[in-house]
């Protein structure tokens, strides 16, 4: 469940919340902890799958449709 963080202090970089969220997603799962394995290797493995889709959505976002032609 997404826990977006108000009082957290802003580090000014797009797409904060579900960096957040996917960070502590992958550093509580299973394969972090009982497998030993890094966040990188568990996400590619499609460990906390949705928020990586939602993250990808949120940064494709930013970009602007005029600055690619």
């Amino acid at each position: 469940m997404p826990k977006y963080y108000e009082e957290k202090e802003e580090d000014g970089r797009a797409c904060d919340g579900v960096r957040e969220d996917l960070r502590h997603c992958l550093l509580e799962s299973a394969c972090v902890l009982q497998e030993n394995k890094s966040p990188k290797q568990c996400l590619r493995e499609g460990h906390c799958r949705s928020l990586q889709v939602t993250f990808f959505a949120c940064k494709r976002s930013m970009v602007s449709v005029c600055s690619v032609f």
